[in-house]
């Protein structure tokens, strides 16, 4: 029998409880730093050495985490559904945990991208200096979409959760647009994981647990193992 489709959007949240710092938090990783200074495209025109930086020290932080629960359980439901996930992290860490089904809406810490060509990417890169250059000799920069950037894969993750049987929301306040639009493309059943998300969120459609990423997880494999049944 055809496995039904479930999309997972996942945020800062589920990375945040393997020890990655996230840019809300308010001992955020970014915190002390102007957002316009080390993400946007003026940013790295005016100060490139201190924009590479700022994400070559991000990328040594990925290198000492591992996937937790809350990604082995996304992996795990691979065993009840056709399962893909979109996700606003940066980092690897679904990857590493079994997801090879990922779209990334923000960019990859892991891999980088040439300055004149978004289009050009070398993946699996280490530090980025000021000096590194593409084979047609212009610089590279994190393979990251600033703020007051496009969104390129935008439209595929609308498409993937327009034709979702499930949708499931994990540790995103869904304050991040146009990313939190995508919880208005969704037909089927939709589950939000987020230990602050207010109840009057939910409705016919919309079942909110109010759990972090792991507690939550556990809880979502729980209720849809018997959606399966």
């Amino acid at each position: 029998m055809k496995k039904r489709n479930l999309v997972i959007f996942t945020g800062a949240g589920i990375s945040a409880q393997s020890g990655l710092k996230t840019f809300r938090d308010s001992d955020g990783l970014w915190e002390g730093y102007n957002v316009q200074e080390v993400a946007s495209p003026e940013g790295f025109a005016k100060m490139p050495y201190k924009v590479l930086d700022f994400y070559n020290m991000r990328r040594a932080q990925l290198g000492e985490v591992e996937p937790n629960e809350a990604h082995k359980i996304c992996f795990k439901l691979e065993e009840l559904f056709d399962v893909k996930v979109i996700t606003q992290n940066v980092d690897d860490l679904h990857e590493r945990a079994g997801i090879t089904n990922i779209l990334h809406l923000h960019g990859q810490l892991r891999s980088v991208r040439c300055t004149h060509n978004c289009f050009q990417k070398i993946i699996d890169y280490g530090p980025i200096h000021v000096g590194d250059t593409c084979p047609s000799g212009h610089q590279l920069r994190p393979d990251i979409v600033w703020f007051g950037e496009e969104v390129p894969a935008m439209d595929e993750a609308i498409n993937w959760v327009q034709s979702s049987d499930v949708f499931v929301v994990i540790g995103t306040s869904l304050q991040v647009y146009p990313a939190a639009s995508l919880l208005h493309f969704a037909t089927g059943p939709v589950y939000i994981i987020d230990p602050s998300m207010h109840q009057n969120m939910a409705n016919h459609q919309i079942i909110v647990i109010n759990k972090d990423a792991v507690n939550g997880t556990q809880e979502l494999y729980k209720i849809l193992s018997r959606f399966v049944a």
